[in-house]
């Protein structure tokens, strides 16, 4: 133990830390001084998201007029729409009774949603109408329905 060196300090249990300086003043100064600086900014740092981005989302970026998403026809938006109002009811209603936010009802009649087969179908099943295939706007026929116009066999 003697000839340990008294100028020497070793911390147990803590890891040292690069000069980092994080204030706008000590960057400021680093940068106007010419010295290196790397900033890097964490994804959904804070949030408690765990489900990464949309699989469209890098094609979207990559969208050209040859190469785009379809978007809701204006015929099936507006099918919506009267479908909507004929039942008396509200875009946050239609929402609520299907499990979306009125903001896709909002797209969805306005024509600038990319088609979703499971919203599609919610929304069939909730408005009563067919809004894909050949007989869009059609009534959709419910089993109690189906079930009553059979006639009965002997």
């Amino acid at each position: 133990m003697a000839e340990a060196d008294w100028e020497e300090v070793t911390y147990i249990g803590h890891r040292a830390k690069a000069n980092q300086q994080r204030s706008k003043q000590a960057i400021n100064s680093a940068m106007r001084s010419g010295a290196d600086i790397e900033t890097t900014k964490k994804y959904s740092a804070g949030q408690n998201k765990q489900l990464s981005a949309a699989k469209n989302t890098a094609k979207l970026d990559r969208e050209t007029e040859e190469l785009h998403h379809d978007h809701v026809s204006l015929d099936v938006a507006k099918l919506i729409q009267q479908g909507r109002q004929s039942k008396g009811l509200t875009q946050k209603d239609l929402a609520q009774r299907i499990n979306e936010k009125p903001q896709v009802i909002n797209e969805y009649e306005s024509g600038r949603a990319i088609p979703n087969n499971q919203i599609m179908g919610k929304l069939e099943r909730a408005l009563g109408i067919k809004l894909r295939g050949k007989d869009k706007g059609t009534a959709i026929a419910t089993p109690a329905a189906s079930v009553a116009a059979t006639p009965a066999k002997k």
